[in-house]
């Protein structure tokens, strides 16, 4: 009698966390090397500007005058949530990238902002969208993946929770 094989886990998702580590560390030395900070870089004008500029706090700057003891609870709470989505990951069907692709975008952009508030003591954001005088926080691609990755997981978690509910 042979034992049952174990099914291929979603750790080989890891890989796009990877992706968008080096993509996001690569920009982050573009930007650093190559734009002049706090001075907008027109891209689409009207909409788009490469806007070096730095934040020490989290999203929107929240916490971001705190007086430095928030970079090691950002970095411990990014740190902290790769660990468990990566965990979740070991435990998800390699097949089901409904749950995969998000996870893996929170790891590659959490850690992404990890290396820069290890690095700098902030995060280095440079894309900049506005309309008229209403400019949107400035980003990055970390920034991107992490929400692109939090919107995946409400999204299909909401939808596979209907599915599963119906079916059941």
């Amino acid at each position: 009698m042979s034992a049952a094989r174990p099914r291929p886990n979603a750790l080989v998702w890891l890989l796009l966390s990877a992706a968008i580590l080096i993509a996001d560390q690569w920009s982050k030395a573009w930007v650093l090397s190559s734009l002049p900070e706090y001075e907008p870089v027109v891209v689409i004008d009207g909409f788009w500007n490469w806007y070096r500029t730095y934040n020490t706090g989290a999203a929107f700057s929240f916490l971001s005058d705190a007086g430095g003891w928030q970079l090691w609870f950002f970095t411990a709470l990014a740190v902290g949530i790769s660990g468990l989505m990566a965990f979740w990951l070991s435990r998800t069907a390699r097949g089901h990238w409904r749950s995969a692709v998000p996870y893996a975008l929170v790891i590659g952009g959490a850690i992404g902002n990890v290396i820069d508030r290890l690095m700098h003591g902030h995060v280095v954001d440079f894309i900049q969208w506005y309309i008229g005088d209403h400019a949107w926080p400035s980003f990055n691609i970390a920034d991107s993946a992490i929400v692109v990755g939090a919107v995946g997981i409400a999204l299909f978690g909401l939808f596979d929770g209907k599915a599963e509910k119906k079916a059941g």
